[in-house]
């Protein structure tokens, strides 16, 4: 009998016209995966192979809008999902209602957002975990233990899904049963079947699992998913191309992103307009197709869009790639290619007056700590050759060292995303809010900026959330702390002048935060209201944070009703 391997994941949902979803599967066979849902709305593929392994994304179609329906996923028709023997309520699709979703009025219905990134995957059951509870875990045991709690509308996986450059005991363990760990690149991941153990160890978490199938997610990547300091600048990937497992590692990477994340980010119509999505599907197997894909997005990455653009109603999301889509040549550096650019550009400009709220995922912090953002800044005019060549191998070093490769570091790009949250938040059609959603950083905050000319209507924000589920050393919170301070802005500007960095079109000061721990972010948005809350992992009384649970640790109006 066929059986499911991983899944299933909601992943699309959409109850505004057709009423329509995608479901992502694993299988340990080829079969035809199909779902069904109370009332008649079903779905069905036919699994498409990659080096291996089986895959689905199945469409359903004939959900109605502003319902909740439960679904059973089959193989070869016989059910597979959920369980038997499952201890989790059902597993849903709930469909927003169309005509209502952010108009106004008491009727109005809340969309819940919630985001964060960088997670380790939960530790095995009955083991410590070295690093408290997992913030997904500890939010799935909260709904199975009461159903009817509020639960997201979408989860925003903001990067680091997965690490293949920091692997779990039990990863090495398989890694050590295919290869010798003493040859390069040793305990890290090395192919697409290593980045499938990945998948497998994070998703296969019974807590995560079941709340993976009934709430929605979005996912983008960041450098974990491939390597640390992945694309930190033009030298470091000339050096890293020399290795002679670093093609197969980032061949792999890209690969097993496409399979495991990215497709899951697209609507049933641009599945439909997919090119490599048809081609690989029609192979009886598509490896070689994926393969070549891969190739060419590495050799080029301008020729790909990892980017994507979600809407909730009058809410639009951004998923903004700040990974594969930079320009790292020394004098030229962008964190966004040209057309990637132009289209993040286009995507928030579209509809004006059709949009209550605006909201760009992006996994790297557009605003940081001053002193960091300075400190970035600064380097990167040094690795540019602003002080000579000595000081330009000082600052190469130094960024590889110091992972200063954010927005911060890449200054006409931050300017450009400034001046285009001003334009989108200063016409008479301007969201009631601009919010920035990001990670990577393993620590949450809220900050504000302000524009040195006009500021914009929209209330503009960024809301930074991390970890899931990670860890970060004493020193790095006092360095996070620092960068807040007033001793710390004012190193800051000092490293500012001392690599001639122009000065900025913003100054911005943190309004919430710092927060440490494992954590999600929510907003709650209704109409033209936005709120947002803060919940920590709290350990609990008993063994291996079974009693873990959420605590809401900070809760504020972004947007009035």
């Amino acid at each position: 009998m066929t059986g499911l391997r991983l899944g299933p994941l909601l992943r699309y949902v959409d109850g505004e016209s057709a009423g329509t979803a995608t479901i992502w599967v694993e299988t340990d066979r080829p079969c035809t995966a199909e779902v069904r849902c109370e009332g008649g709305a079903h779905g069905s593929s036919r699994t498409f192979l990659i080096a291996g392994h089986h895959y689905a994304l199945i469409p359903v179609t004939g959900l109605t809008p502003g319902t909740t329906v439960a679904y059973e996923v089959l193989l070869d028709e016989v059910r597979v999902w959920p369980p038997g023997d499952s201890p989790f309520p059902p597993s849903v699709i709930r469909t927003p209602a169309a005509a209502t979703l952010g108009t106004s009025g008491s009727g109005t219905p809340e969309l819940h957002v919630s985001f964060g990134s960088c997670r380790w995957a939960s530790a095995p059951v009955g083991e410590p975990d070295p690093v408290g509870p997992d913030a997904l875990h500890t939010l799935a045991a909260a709904l199975t233990a009461d159903p009817g709690a509020v639960r997201p509308d979408v989860l925003i996986l903001l990067g680091d899904q997965v690490y293949a450059d920091e692997t779990s005991k039990a990863t090495r363990r398989r890694l050590a049963g295919r290869r010798d760990l003493a040859e390069p690149p040793g305990a890290e991941v090395a192919d697409f079947e290593e980045y499938t153990y990945l998948y497998d160890e994070s998703w296969s978490d019974p807590q995560v699992r079941w709340l993976l199938s009934t709430v929605p997610s979005c996912m983008i990547f960041d450098d974990h998913d491939v390597i640390d300091d992945w694309n930190t600048s033009a030298s470091w990937l000339a050096e890293m191309r020399t290795k002679p497992w670093w093609q197969e590692r980032i061949l792999s990477g890209l690969m097993s992103y496409w399979v495991y994340q990215h497709l899951g980010n697209l609507s049933p119509a641009e599945l439909a307009a997919d090119k490599l999505y048809a081609a690989v599907r029609a192979e009886s197997d598509g490896t070689q197709r994926l393969r070549e894909f891969a190739v060419e997005a590495d050799a080029d990455p301008a020729c790909v869009r990892w980017s994507y653009r979600r809407d909730f109603g009058r809410t639009r999301l951004l998923m903004v790639d700040t990974r594969a889509a930079r320009v790292l040549a020394e004098g030229h550096r962008e964190i966004l290619d040209p057309d990637e650019a132009r289209w993040v550009r286009d995507q928030a400009l579209t509809d004006p007056g059709e949009r209550d709220h605006l909201l760009i995922g992006t996994s790297l912090p557009w605003l940081l700590p001053p002193l960091v953002h300075d400190a970035e800044s600064w380097n990167a005019a040094l690795a540019g050759g602003e002080r000579g060549p000595r000081w330009a191998r000082f600052g190469e070093k130094l960024r590889r060292a110091a992972d200063l490769e954010h927005w911060a570091a890449f200054p006409t790009s931050f300017e450009k995303l400034a001046g285009l949250i001003a334009e989108v938040g200063s016409g008479p059609d301007a969201p009631a809010t601009v919010c920035v959603l990001s990670g990577d950083v393993h620590h949450a905050y809220v900050a504000e900026p302000l524009w040195r000319t006009d500021q914009p209507r929209s209330r503009v924000v960024q809301l930074t959330c991390s970890p899931v589920h990670n860890s970060i050393p004493l020193s790095i919170r006092l360095g996070f702390r620092f960068g807040w301070s007033r001793v710390g802005r004012r190193l800051g500007r000092a490293f500012a002048r001392h690599g001639r960095v122009a000065a900025r079109s913003v100054t911005w000061g943190k309004t919430g935060g710092p927060w440490f721990g494992n954590q999600l972010m929510t907003l709650t948005l209704r109409g033209r209201a936005a709120r947002l809350s803060l919940a920590q992992v709290r350990e609990g009384e008993g063994e291996s944070g079974a009693a873990a649970r959420l605590v809401t640790v900070d809760e504020r109006e972004l947007a009035p009703e």
